[in-house]
């Protein structure tokens, strides 16, 4: 690949901006790629990547957003496993109650609680 050729920034951001000037004369994409001695796809993949830094920000904002969302759902669900832990403790105390009152009850049976 001998005619590959690296171009700067500066050199892209000049060719896109003589590419919309001749885009805004009519001229066609062949014509415009020929014109700045670049192929139409090279010119294609310039203007996406003169877009990307828009698409970044928002990817920027979107990755925060996540984030947010992340720390939104595990706070969520540190409070239901507290709250299934709550729960399972007072079921506990309350089947421990039951079975100390049946006990009581058991031991205060005039026949000592034989049937």
């Amino acid at each position: 690949m001998a005619g590959l050729k690296r171009h700067s920034r500066v050199e892209v951001a000049t060719k896109l901006a003589q590419a919309n000037d001749l885009a805004k004369q009519g001229k066609l994409e062949s014509e415009i790629a020929r014109t700045l001695g670049v192929s139409i796809w090279t010119l294609h993949r310039w203007r996406k990547e003169a877009d990307e830094p828009n698409r970044t920000r928002s990817g920027d904002d979107r990755v925060t957003e996540l984030q947010l969302e992340n720390s939104r759902l595990r706070r969520l669900v540190t409070d239901i496993l507290l709250e299934t832990i709550k729960l399972k403790e007072a079921a506990q105390s309350a089947t421990g109650l039951r079975r100390a009152r049946q006990r009581v009850v058991i031991e205060k049976r005039p026949d000592g609680g034989k049937d």
